[in-house]
């Protein structure tokens, strides 16, 4: 049993399901993931992630805005709050800070990111992390806002271990995606495996990072246990215990 701990189901390329969503989910549910957090990236799209929410009985949701959709999304604090009390709603985000692609809008970012933590603390959920080239003010608005009250997830983590270490001591997990499958990520598997086995996660972000062995193709949820049985064998442990441990640590975050 496996859990996509992050995924964009309302962004999926379906040509290879027949252009059906279902066909995707039972595609994956047939390699064996058992549940799905759809995440939400801006006011947009929040209301088609909860809508696919609602009608299947594995599949969760959250709210927030990415860092890198800051730009016209106007939103506060009540919004985040009302929205989280949806019973599919189980986190807060993806929010957080990226640098790397648009540190001009860094000040911006960074307002944004003290609401969602407010909202989480407010409404009693996780939060969702996006982080990319901003380590220190990540962690400063983290601790900052309270954030350790509430804990969540640094999901498709490639930061050090120092940081992961941060991260866990405020209460948060660490997700890895396709990305650490990849040829070029030894830095980012040796991280994997200095993860305690209660903090970790596994996701696709799909349909964004396919894993090896299928690059080049779109990415879908049925791809975590390509995820899971790489990140299992490189930390040597049993594939199946691994499963079960990181589903084990989905509930226990998302209080499911």
């Amino acid at each position: 049993m496996l859990v996509d701990s992050h995924c964009h189901l309302d962004r999926l390329d379906l040509s290879q399901f027949e252009g059906s969503l279902d066909l995707a989910l039972d595609s994956a549910r047939t390699n064996g993931v058992k549940r799905f957090l759809c995440v939400a990236i801006n006011v947009d799209n929040q209301a088609e992630v909860r809508k696919i929410s609602e009608k299947h009985d594995d599949v969760y949701a959250s709210v927030g805005i990415h860092p890198l959709y800051t730009e016209g999304q106007s939103i506060d604090l009540a919004y985040l709050c009302d929205e989280a009390k949806h019973p599919k709603v189980v986190a807060i985000g993806e929010t957080g800070l990226d640098y790397y692609y648009a540190k001009e809008s860094k000040v911006d970012q960074q307002g944004l990111f003290r609401t969602h933590v407010q909202a989480a603390v407010e409404s009693g959920l996780p939060l969702i992390i996006h982080t990319r080239d901003a380590r220190q003010d990540t962690l400063d608005i983290l601790n900052q806002e309270g954030a350790a009250k509430v804990g969540g997830v640094l999901h498709c983590f490639t930061e050090s271990i120092e940081m992961a270490e941060a991260a866990m001591e405020l209460g948060f997990y660490v997700s890895f995606s396709g990305i650490v499958t990849f040829k070029n990520a030894k830095e980012l598997q040796q991280v994997a495996k200095k993860i305690p086995s209660d903090r970790i996660l596994v996701e696709t972000d799909s349909p964004y990072l396919t894993p090896v062995p299928h690059r080049g193709k779109p990415n879908s949820p049925r791809h975590v246990v390509d995820v899971a049985r790489f990140v299992a064998q490189i930390r040597e442990q049993d594939f199946t215990e691994f499963c079960l441990q990181t589903t084990q640590n989905f509930n226990r975050l998302f209080q499911l």
